[in-house]
């Protein structure tokens, strides 16, 4: 059920694959946050110059309509950021002009979890919308509202990104930082001599969340008065700006819900009630050598079509079933050692996005993006099968379509380039007992950015003077 708050409000929201939606036609851009409120890096910026994370957790698309979706894939969020925060700005008039400015967040099955208009916006020509943050071990969004007089320069200096490279005709002092729900609604005339302002102690974000609304509007008042007292930042000229891509479509197959988790030994067979009908992800892990065997049981507790048959030693593996009308999911396992069992909502699977993916063992991954090449590289000696399943066009969304398409099927090592089309897609890997990865043949066609690095970890690389091209937006 659909919650609209309003400015400072805010309402959990499912730890799972959510995806925004910004309206009225205005630039858009997320921040990844660490706990002080600043990003690591230009890499941390997510804007249609760069508009996918390095981690693949958040990624920016843009509709022929002017929304812009931001999908943000909160399991995947690496856990230093704490908070995803939804920019907007605009490069001509201010942010009042932009009429039904709002954000709308869309759970796994396509339905409104929360929203957020904004009605209030004033002179500015940036604004943090709204955020999503990590409390109590779970996921909250909150309707911010914070606007920004001095543009995007300001809204980027509050939040640890490095404008120094930015050209000035003259040095500017930097506007004092004021309280997330704080709106700036009036341009401050600078003083004819300028003098260093007072700077206000911005609270901790758990000072903020204890805080009375009347000791809000007091520090809110106080900064301000603060920011009065700083010059304004001139304005120049916007760069040109990279084209953005069209949006593919929410990520709706599937139900959220809360995933479970069961451990035990050796052969057993394992009931799980109360699950949402339709499709969900399984991951299994076992501790030890021996044969892996898991089958799903009908009505009549006879096993249906396996879903792991492996003799992998230390077998980890995720795929996929289908939840009974009455909400009964019941499996059957063979094996020899400890074992631990997850059920979750197929929108945790892997989003296969810029950043390659290693693993062993059947898996089942992801894609939202437009059509691209796919690298496959098989280091095993048995069979390995990937089955590909288009969702756009699929009506029943709790349910993969019956057919997919075979789109690699070979025995032993091999490297396989697969051309897949738009998403929404799930690719199922049943049969890769070894050890395999996947990544993108052409990452700049995929997002407009590439990538670079390799073992650890993986780099973002920018386009030269991308975010700077950002930071002139929004004046």
């Amino acid at each position: 059920m659909m919650r609209g708050l309003v400015k400072g409000n805010n309402a959990f929201v499912p730890t799972a694959a959510l995806r925004a939606a910004v309206r009225s036609g205005v630039d858009v851009a997320a921040l990844l946050v660490t706990e002080r409120g600043r990003v690591r890096g230009d890499s941390d910026i997510v804007f249609d110059g760069a508009p996918v994370h390095a981690s693949g957790a958040v990624r920016l698309t843009r509709g022929e309509d002017g929304t812009v979706w931001v999908d943000a894939d909160l399991p995947r969020t690496e856990e230093t950021i704490t908070r995803v925060l939804l920019v907007a700005s605009t490069e001509v008039g201010a942010l009042r002009d932009a009429h039904g400015l709002s954000v709308e967040v869309f759970g796994p099955d396509g339905s409104t979890v929360v929203a957020y208009e904004v009605t209030d916006a004033g002179d500015e020509t940036a604004m943090v919308l709204a955020e999503l943050y990590r409390r109590s071990g779970g996921w909250k969004f909150r309707a911010v509202g914070q606007g920004y007089v001095d543009g995007l320069t300001g809204l980027a200096r509050d939040h640890g990104v490095d404008v120094s490279e930015a050209p000035r005709e003259t040095p500017v002092q930097a506007p004092a930082p004021v309280t997330p729900t704080a709106p700036v609604t009036a341009r401050a005339e600078a003083p004819a001599q300028p003098q260093a302002p007072t700077r206000v102690r911005r609270p901790t974000r758990e000072e903020l969340l204890d805080m009375t609304q009347e000791q809000i509007r007091a520090l809110a008042m106080e900064a301000r008065a603060s920011a009065a007292e700083a010059p304004d930042a001139p304005a120049t000229a916007a760069l040109p700006v990279q084209p953005s891509r069209p949006s593919t479509g929410r990520w709706r197959h599937g139900s959220d819900f809360t995933p479970r988790k069961l451990r035990g030994r050796e052969n057993d067979v394992v009931t799980l009630d109360g699950l949402p009908p339709g499709v969900v992800l399984v991951e299994l892990e076992v501790t030890g050598p021996g044969y892996t065997g898991m089958w799903p049981l009908d009505g009549n507790n006879k096993k249906l079509r396996y879903l792991v048959s492996s003799t992998i030693d230390d077998f980890r593996g995720r795929v996929v079933t289908t939840v009974p009308e009455d909400g009964r999911l019941r499996l059957r396992l063979e094996t020899d050692g400890e074992w631990r069992l997850r059920v979750a909502p197929l929108s945790t699977a892997p989003l296969l996005t810029g950043k390659p993916l290693k693993s062993r063992g059947p898996d089942v991954l992801r894609y939202t993006g437009g059509p691209v090449d796919v690298v496959f590289d098989y280091e095993g000696d048995s069979n390995f099968i990937v089955h590909l399943f288009e969702l756009a066009g699929h009506g029943d969304l709790t349910r993969l379509p019956s057919q997919g398409t075979n789109a690699v099927n070979e025995i032993g090592r091999r490297k396989e380039t697969v051309p897949l089309p738009a998403g929404p897609l799930v690719l199922r890997l049943p049969a890769s007992d070894g050890p395999w990865s996947v990544r993108l043949k052409d990452p700049g066609a995929y997002g407009g950015e590439s990538y670079a690095g390799g073992g650890g970890g993986v780099a973002k690389v920018l386009e030269p003077r991308a975010v700077l091209s950002w930071l002139r937006r929004g004046r």
